[in-house]
């Protein structure tokens, strides 16, 4: 016998379906919560399968965002075999059917009978620093975006309180300019205050010399009385200056959390400092091609990887006709294709040049090929060159 247990995933409980051999059912299907009462339950059933059949049964379900995160690792600890579907497969395989079902039921029927009709390989275990890693990388992402969205709105409140101070400062979000700003938000507060007060402020938030800090604080006076006339302050836009620029430093605080935590689990992986040999891939991006490949053994060849990645170009041919012009699939990992891109970008500009990508790329654009279409096609050979550096743990050679 060879059994297979379906499960459909869903949040904070799933459906199972149990067949001890093809087209051999064991029952109705079941319900169990995702918790400790609900997954002892599901466990006993497994035991119950595997004293039937003297084997352990193999479990299929589809990737769910995090929902089935849980209950992997709460299986992985008893040492089942799981296989974990991209949704577009049972999605193919369902548009298949003559007649038209969607159930939790009949979902989880059908992930355990896809098991019998293909040729589906058991997901190995990653490891959790790669996991670990993954995980923070995203967050970094998500951080990173909600920061940028809060610069965007910071500098149009300035724009309005304050208009010549954000050229005062090289860096205007830098520690220096926000706790200065955050006490002196208006023109009139910084004309109200003495020379030296601000010079203090100033010399308190940064490691900078006495003389220059007199010199900002000249800056500021100044840049205050031409902004006096431009200015539109209330006290509603002064709140909100200094709830923004509180946000920010506590952005700041988190991102510079996340990429010591990132730079301390990626030093620790063999992968990162190979990816970190190629011009153009500094700590950042090599930390977020490692996440987001993985384990780079699950893909039998670079065109499986490129596929992931969504950077394929997609085919359409019917009949006599077969199109010229066509796109990236698209369909993989946005992350991963982002974060590839960016490395190209870097990788043809500025002094620490990717000479091979660099070449290849003066090479399509001879052909005619527009910039953007030259980029991608880069992308796509720095992804077949990760691929062989990764899986010959090989670094990186311009030659």
């Amino acid at each position: 016998m060879n059994p297979v247990v379906g499960i459909d995933v869903s949040k904070g409980e799933s459906e199972g379906f149990i067949f001890l051999e093809r087209n051999k059912s064991l029952g109705k299907s079941f319900r169990f919560l995702h918790t400790f009462d609900g997954i002892q339950s599901l466990i006993s059933r497994l035991q119950e399968v595997e004293s039937l059949t003297e084997r352990r049964p193999a479990i299929v379900l589809e990737s769910t965002g995090h929902y089935h995160l849980g209950l992997v690792a709460a299986l992985q600890k008893q040492a089942y075999k799981i296989i974990i579907l991209n949704p577009l497969i049972p999605q193919r395989a369902r548009k298949s059917k003559l007649r038209k079902v969607k159930t939790d039921a009949e979902d989880a029927k059908h992930l355990a009978e896809l098991y019998y009709k293909e040729e589906l390989k058991p997901t190995p275990l990653k490891q959790n620093e790669q996991a670990e890693l993954r995980f923070l990388s995203r967050q970094h992402e998500m951080i990173t975006h909600a920061y940028v969205q809060a610069q965007l709105n910071f500098q149009s409140i300035l724009d309005q309180l304050f208009p010549l101070y954000s050229n005062l400062f090289g860096q205007l979000f830098s520690k220096t300019a926000l706790q200065v700003l955050r006490k002196y938000s208006t023109p009139e507060q910084v004309l109200l205050s003495d020379l030296e007060e601000i010079t203090r402020t100033i010399s308190s938030s940064c490691n900078r010399s006495s003389s220059w800090a007199t010199k900002k604080a000249e800056d500021i006076v100044t840049a205050a009385k031409n902004s006096l006339m431009t200015n539109s302050s209330n006290h509603s836009q002064i709140i909100s200056l200094r709830l923004m620029i509180d946000l920010l430093m506590e952005y700041q605080t988190h991102l510079s959390h996340l990429e010591r935590e990132i730079q301390v689990i990626a030093t620790t992986m063999e992968d990162y400092h190979l990816l970190c040999s190629i011009p153009g891939i500094g700590h950042k991006l090599a930390a977020t091609i490692i996440a987001e490949i993985g384990d780079v053994t699950t893909f039998e060849h670079a065109k499986k990887l490129v596929a992931f990645a969504g950077i394929d170009p997609s085919v359409f041919s019917s009949g006599k006709f077969t199109a010229t012009r066509n796109r990236i699939t698209k369909r993989g990992s946005t992350r991963l294709r982002r974060a590839l891109y960016l490395a190209v970008l870097c990788g043809i500009r500025g002094a620490a040049r990717n000479t091979r990508i660099r070449a290849f790329y003066d090479k399509k654009r001879l052909e005619g090929k527009p910039h953007r279409v030259a980029l991608i096609a880069c992308t796509n050979k720095l992804l077949h060159i990760i691929f062989a550096m990764l899986t010959r743990s090989v670094p990186y050679c311009s030659a």
